[in-house]
């Protein structure tokens, strides 16, 4: 009786991993049904629906986590989700519903972590500000895609609200230069203006040199100014190597340095080696991204320090 008591545990036991893999799983499902079911619902109140070209819905969820021998670890949770609604062609082609943290938008072509979880340090040993992380991920807008083909410019203009009272207007216009087979030069540019967070104005410019299909050099520079209650204005600039792998892999290292620009002065503030790898756990729709640098901060009379970046994603 003992011995089939514990064969029966030894099955059970190894049996776990499946049974967890399938539960997850059956969650993933039951969000990315939900998810589209809501999408359908907005795109059906909207108008009449094409069956043959379905309204769709996609979400990033992510948990950001950071440390270093200054500021100690925090964590931060982050979302952005797209709603594609068809229906809303029939009134102006190219429309769509956006939501969460635009900067995962702005600063999608950094492939380095640059900027901290929170703008201002966190004070004791608090390790999570809730007010920010949700003012950050409170942010909706309609927008509209388009872009003006003979000239070979993409643009978005979005119009919403970010946390809970800010309305605000946001244009990107972006173009891509393919020189030859291997080198190509694109420019970002990104403005948005909101009743109460004023000016905001990023540009990226971007010289890329491609090696291999899987393999490529870039040469990463951006400009970003602020204007609320104070003029702020950054720049950085990031030279890396990338690496793509099969199954969604990649690696990239590189150097990076930037700071600020006062009273027309351009100041050096940090600089340093990065190295950061991204891959899928588990499943293919959950990913892992880790990080790790060496920079200092000159303005805080900070030493160069090891600091870690990592990041849990999924997508729906």
């Amino acid at each position: 009786m003992k011995q089939n008591w514990i064969t029966a545990t030894i099955f059970s036991l190894a049996a776990l991993p499946s049974l967890a893999g399938s539960w997850v799983d059956e969650q993933h499902g039951n969000v990315k049904t939900t998810l589209n079911r809501w999408s359908h619902s907005i795109d059906n109140w909207i108008g009449e629906t094409d069956p043959s070209n379905p309204a769709s819905a996609t979400l990033r969820v992510m948990f950001d986590n950071e440390w270093n021998r200054y500021d100690g670890y925090s964590i931060k949770p982050r979302i952005r989700a797209k709603i594609k609604l068809p229906a809303l062609k029939k009134h102006l082609k190219n429309l769509s519903l956006v939501f969460g943290d635009e900067d995962l938008d702005n600063q999608s072509r950094d492939n380095q972590q640059l900027h901290r979880n929170y703008r201002a340090p966190l004070q004791g040993d608090k390790k999570y500000d809730r007010k920010q992380a949700r003012d950050d991920n409170a942010s909706m807008a309609i927008r509209w895609s388009n872009g003006i083909k003979s000239l070979g410019i993409e643009t978005d203009l979005d119009v919403g609200v970010r946390s809970g009272a800010d309305i605000f207007v946001r244009a990107k216009a972006s173009k891509l230069w393919q020189v030859n087979e291997q080198y190509s030069v694109r420019l970002e540019q990104i403005y948005r203006y909101g009743s109460n967070s004023k000016h905001y104005l990023r540009t990226n410019f971007e010289n890329k040199f491609t090696e291999t299909a899987r393999r490529f050099i870039n040469n990463h520079t951006y400009l970003q100014y602020t204007h609320d209650n104070d003029e702020e204005l950054f720049w950085g600039n990031s030279l890396y190597r990338q690496h793509t792998y099969s199954n969604f892999k990649r690696l990239n290292y590189g150097f990076n340095f930037g700071g600020e620009i006062e009273h027309k002065k351009v100041d050096l503030n940090y600089y340093g080696p990065f190295i950061n790898w991204r891959q899928p756990i588990l499943r293919q729709w959950l990913f892992i991204q880790s990080e790790v640098n060496f920079y200092n901060n000159r303005k805080e009379d900070r030493k160069h320090t090891l600091g870690a970046f990592l990041r849990l994603e999924a997508i729906f």
